[in-house]
């Protein structure tokens, strides 16, 4: 299947990177960070509509963490507040309702019984505040976050590599979500730390985790992303 590359990076890198990546560049989406309870950087909300010209979104809530930094409050109660607060950040940034928000989830597996509570009480007060629900997680259980809520779009992370790296050229591959270790991925992170060349990024350099969608703009109501 055809495939669009993208990125995310959890600051804004600016409108310059962002004007510079779009034309120089075959990248057509980019992660966007909404405030959330295990990610307070603001920067992608904060900065202007002009500087998203022509880019794709996959909206990004980490929410409870059962590994790593940030807030761990693992519970059904908890993933219905945060799924009502995925909706109203999403409002705030503006995307219109049926849009795609994605719950981040850093672990591997195994998925437990409190997590498999939370993400499934997260994905159904998304739909009751009017948004579709999309997961990231670990391809080693997306299998079973598909099969306990199946409305749920999969974004599955499988990556070859976590040490920084270059990216040659301006052709940034997209290889098929589908081929990503679980068949019914719609996108997937591939690959962390990496480095592309862009002049006007601090450095040089702009450090990013690349991306592969089906979809050029995965935040994307269905209907929208049928007719494109």
């Amino acid at each position: 299947m055809n495939a669009y590359a993208g990125f995310d990076r959890s600051d804004y890198p600016g409108r310059a990177v962002m004007d510079w990546l779009k034309a120089n560049t075959n990248l057509s989406f980019c992660g966007f960070y909404l405030p959330s309870p295990s990610h307070r950087d603001d920067s992608w909300m904060r900065a202007d509509d002009a500087d998203f010209d022509g880019w794709g979104f996959a909206p990004i809530y980490v929410g409870q963490e059962t590994v790593g930094p940030g807030s761990h409050l693992v519970t059904a109660a908890q993933g219905a507040l945060d799924g009502a607060e995925a909706c109203a950040r999403m409002a705030e940034a503006g995307f219109d309702k049926g849009a795609f928000v994605y719950l981040d989830l850093e672990n591997g597996p195994p998925l437990l019984t409190p997590q498999r509570e939370y993400v499934a009480a997260w994905v159904d007060a998304v739909i009751a505040g009017g948004y579709a629900p999309g997961v990231y997680c670990s391809f080693l259980f997306a299998a079973q976050i598909a099969a306990l809520r199946p409305s749920a779009r999969i974004w599955v992370f499988h990556v070859d590599t976590v040490s920084p790296h270059g990216v040659g050229g301006p052709n940034v591959p997209a290889p098929d979500p589908a081929l990503s270790g679980f068949a019914g991925a719609s996108l997937r992170q591939y690959t962390d730390e990496a480095r592309i060349a862009c002049p006007v990024a601090s450095g040089g350099a702009l450090a990013v985790d690349l991306d592969s969608s089906a979809f050029a703009d995965p935040s994307a109501p269905v209907e929208a992303a049928a007719a494109a």
